[in-house]
């Protein structure tokens, strides 16, 4: 069996006084169901009770195949380890070469929204930003304004090795609705050829709307190194961004976050960069790596290997309390029935609707499930299902959805 390197402490210490599942238990109750032939021809599978840190079912748990978007549990978790939780991206507006000059400087963060928002509680806004900095140019007097933009701080392709996709945006690091041509915010959507140059035109206008005086159209330049600071906005926490990347499955955040991660320790912000920062930061959280390969942070690249004792493992450390700056892990986690992708899945009467939280990763022929659910006698167990070579794509979700439900049921002892 696969066991973690420390058993955490569950995050409800009455659990020490419920005896876990058995092996024997939950082979007599998954077993059966892991030979639907919907699952495809390669699979593995773990089940991890939470209190022990220790495997608890296994069929191929060490065997790396591809996960799709369930890779974005590692992504979160190397984001989350490497920034913390309250890490906030920030985009600025500096001043240029010029005396009349400023630049918006990109920070990466994808959910920067040209939008109106309300509350306390909502990402970085465009509009705020362009107040403040009106507000600041004010201040200077009257005069007319260059309007530059910095995308420095990414490297290498901003293409995904996908191509143009509805599913991702080009990789920049600024971007405004995530480069979302329509009033979407989650799934796909048409997509901004030059994120960054949109981004920057909208920012233009709303300054223009605002008296100030912009001449010409945004052009790309790089912000001077201690360049003054105009004005800035910050993202959401870093948690938050990371419960938003795990319910909706939004590939620019897990994009995003990879090479936040790179950036974090010291290696410039690109593909390649961000996966093996990310690899580096899952091996100091003592995660089992054996056949992984991370390509990138979306699970979108099915050059991506992983095993299912990896992302149980994942989810074992975020529910230790050992472990609080993992835990939007958790929280962000889709609920059966009711939340981001698996809203429209599990009927009305199915036994893990509302008890059943997890990730899923889909692509043609792949198909995964990986989070939390407590059992019938309240032990709480993390697993990871993972298919690859299946044919029938709902067929192969169903399945998936029946095995974890079969956790939700099983006291398996």
């Amino acid at each position: 069996a696969l066991g973690a390197r420390s058993a955490p402490r569950s995050p409800d210490s009455g659990a020490d006084a419920v005896p876990p599942p058995t092996g024997a238990g939950l082979a007599d109750t998954l077993e059966p169901l892991l030979d639907d032939p919907a699952l495809g021809d390669e699979r593995s599978v773990a089940v991890m009770d939470v209190t022990s840190g220790q495997q608890v079912f296994g069929a191929k748990a060490g065997t790396a195949t591809i996960p799709a978007s369930t890779i974005k549990l590692a992504t979160g978790a190397a984001a989350l380890s490497a920034l913390g939780p309250d890490h906030r991206i920030r985009t600025s507006v500096v001043a240029g070469a010029g005396k009349n000059d400023i630049v918006l400087v990109g920070g990466g963060d994808p959910t920067l929204t040209a939008r109106a928002v309300k509350g306390d509680d909502h990402p970085a806004a465009l509009r705020q930003l362009a107040d403040d900095t009106a507000r600041a140019l004010k201040k200077r007097g009257a005069g007319t304004y260059r309007l530059g933009y910095d995308t420095s701080l990414y490297s290498g392709a901003k293409l995904h090795p996908i191509g143009p996709n509805e599913n991702l945006s080009p990789v920049v690091p600024l971007m405004a609705d995530e480069g979302r041509k329509d009033d979407s915010d989650h799934g796909p959507a048409p997509r901004a050829e030059d994120p960054a140059a949109d981004a920057a035109a909208t920012f233009a206008s709303m300054l223009r709307d605002r008296g100030v005086e912009v001449k010409d159209e945004p052009r790309s330049r790089k912000a001077a190194k201690g360049a003054r600071t105009v004005a800035s906005v910050r993202s959401q926490p870093l948690s938050s961004l990371v419960e938003r990347m795990l319910t909706t499955s939004d590939n620019d955040i897990a994009e995003a976050l990879s090479r936040q991660t790179a950036l974090a320790a010291g290696r410039s912000a690109s593909f390649e960069d961000g996966a093996k920062a990310v690899t580096q930061r899952l091996r100091k959280l003592g995660l089992p790596l054996g056949g992984a390969r991370i390509a990138d942070g979306s699970g979108l690249d099915r050059a991506d290997h992983v095993s299912a004792g990896l992302l149980a493992q994942v989810l074992v450390r975020a529910a230790d309390r050992d472990h609080p700056e993992l835990r939007s892990l958790l929280t962000g986690l889709p609920v059966a029935g009711f939340s981001g992708t698996l809203r429209t899945r599990y009927a009305q009467d199915a036994v893990g609707r509302g008890v059943v939280r997890a990730k899923t990763g889909t692509l043609t022929g792949v198909n995964s499930l990986a989070g939390s659910v407590v059992d019938a006698d309240g032990r709480l167990l993390v697993f990871a299902f993972m298919t690859n070579g299946t044919t029938d794509a709902n067929g192969a979700q169903r399945a998936l959805d029946r095995m974890a439900s079969a956790l939700a049921n099983c006291g398996c002892r």
